[in-house]
């Protein structure tokens, strides 16, 4: 669910952020080549900015969470009885009684109890760290996708059609983006819908603007 979720959110920055730079070129001139040059060269920075900042965070995210478990190790090695003692209080707070929670904690700490300490007390799965690569690729992939959809409505229709297709066509797949991120979240979709078309709108209305501004000033 987290990475379908990180997978439309990509793919909406994706929709936004190129429509924004294509129809804002458009504002300044109707060249095919220069609004297709313009798009992809904005999807390519896009999409690897994308990778590169998920890559990072996530590798953050990961050495944390390496570091918290070396932590937790060690402590079970040197405190044993105060580890168990920490996880039947964590076990308690849970609703346990004492009794009961004690019983647990001494059955899932003869099990493994780095992994018992890491899921209860970290809220960590040793099996299944955070992979950067994934994250970034997942990025790459998600913000090229969303990216597509602007920058071939706009440099495939005749002229005349270019930007009545695009704001169309991004507006359209900004409402289906921001209807399915509130169902992944369990939302009501109107106000994701809202929100979501609303800021795409705002954002090509306002590097439009600038675009026929500066094609007003050099031209």
């Amino acid at each position: 669910m987290n990475w379908l979720r990180a997978a439309v959110l990509g793919a909406n920055d994706g929709i936004v952020s190129t429509a924004g730079l294509v129809v804002g070129v458009a504002g300044a001139t109707e060249n095919r080549t220069a609004l297709l040059t313009a798009g992809l060269t904005g999807l390519l920075a896009g999409s690897m900015s994308m990778a590169a900042g998920e890559y990072v965070s996530v590798s953050t995210q990961r050495d944390s969470e390496r570091a918290a478990l070396a932590v937790e190790k060690r402590e079970l090695r040197d405190e044993p009885e105060a580890e168990l003692d920490e996880l039947t209080g964590l076990l308690t707070d849970r609703g346990l009684t004492r009794e009961v929670a004690r019983e647990a904690a001494a059955q899932l700490t003869e099990r493994d109890a780095l992994r018992a300490h890491a899921r209860v007390e970290l809220g960590i799965d040793p099996d299944a760290l955070a992979d950067p690569w994934h994250a970034a690729g997942a990025s790459f992939l998600a913000f090229t996708a969303g990216a597509l959809l602007p920058l071939l409505a706009m440099v495939l229709p005749p002229q005349s059609l270019r930007l009545g297709v695009t704001i169309c066509s991004v507006l359209a797949a900004l409402a289906l983006t921001g209807w399915w991120s509130a169902r992944l979240g369990e939302a009501r979709a109107g106000p994701a819908v809202v929100r979501n078309v609303g800021g795409g709108a705002l954002a090509m209305a306002v590097t439009y603007g600038a675009g026929s501004l500066l094609g007003a000033v050099t031209g």
